[in-house]
Order: structure tokens, then C-alpha cells, then sequence
């Protein structure tokens, strides 16, 4: 597990970079936090890691579910799954189709698609100190997130 301090969105920005010039797909990755704990502005560096295009605004899928955008060797597959009732209506949103292997899959309220035994190759975790930074934890799991964790200039 590594820990970061992110004293400001740009330093959360530039860590989603960071993991984006880094990933290789397919890889997938959890995202927990409050809401406005910084979620989406990591999900905006990592678009930008990858190379998606500048045209395309990444916002929270909160009311679409799915965003997908092409990156240059990847696709960014951005899920935020708070407003499903059950993991059943991940058939319905189309999730068995996200995967292959160039997809870069990010979810943000990851619980269903645990309960469905989904792995994960990194779950970051968002929370705030008495300073109200936001500390930032990565935990890798298997080979691809554990390479991915220490490749990074953390």
C-alpha cells in the first residue's frame, strides 16, 4: 500500500497522469470515497495519461453510469455505479461488454461488481485528514497492480 498527500486538485490530477502514462490494458481499478473527495479529478489525469482527446470532458458517470472514451491504444471505460439498486442491473447497463484487451475500466462504488467477484488490479482510496488534504491510498493487487504501484514517482 502506498499513501499520498494530495494538498490540491492539481496534485490529484497529476496523480491520475501518473497512473495513466503507466497502465497497460486491460487493467481495472475501484475508486472509493465520499462524494467531492477527488474521484473524478484522478479519473481526468488518467484520461489525460492515456491519451484521450481534449475535446472530450470527463465528468462522473453519475446518471449515465458508463462514459467510455478512446484513448490512443486504450479505451477509458468510466463506471460510477452509486445509483444502481442491485449487481442484476449490471447486465442491463451493458458491463459484460466493457471488457477486452484494451480496456482501461475505472469504478467508482465498486461494491456490486465485488459481490460479483469481480478482481481488481488497484483500489484507490479517497479520504480526508483534519486539514481536510486528501490522502490518497493505492492498493495493488496481483502482478499488474503491483508493478503499476511501483513504477509510480510517488
Amino acid at each position: 500500500m502506498k499513501k499520498i498527500i494530495s494538498h490540491a486538485a492539481e496534485q490529484t490530477l497529476d496523480l491520475g497522469k501518473q497512473i495513466g502514462k503507466t497502465v497497460s490494458s486491460p487493467f481495472a481499478i475501484a475508486l472509493r470515497g465520499d462524494l467531492g473527495a477527488g474521484k473524478t479529478t484522478l479519473v481526468q489525469g488518467l484520461a489525460k495519461g492515456l491519451g484521450v482527446d481534449d475535446n472530450y470532458y470527463i465528468t462522473s458517470p453519475t446518471f449515465n453510469i458508463i462514459n467510455e472514451y478512446p484513448a490512443k491504444e486504450t479505451r477509458l471505460c468510466h463506471l460510477d455505479l452509486y445509483r444502481l439498486g442491485s449487481a442484476d442491473e449490471l447486465e442491463y447497463i451493458g458491463f459484460d461488454d466493457l471488457g477486452g484487451p484494451d480496456a482501461v475500466i475505472v469504478v467508482e462504488w465498486p461494491g456490486f461488481l465485488e459481490e460479483m467477484q469481480f478482481e481488481f488490479d488497484l483500489e484507490i482510496k479517497f479520504e480526508f485528514d483534519t486539514d481536510y488534504n486528501r490522502v490518497i491510498s493505492l492498493f495493488p493487487s496481483g502482478h499488474k497492480g503491483v508493478n503499476l504501484v511501483s513504477k509510480l514517482f510517488l
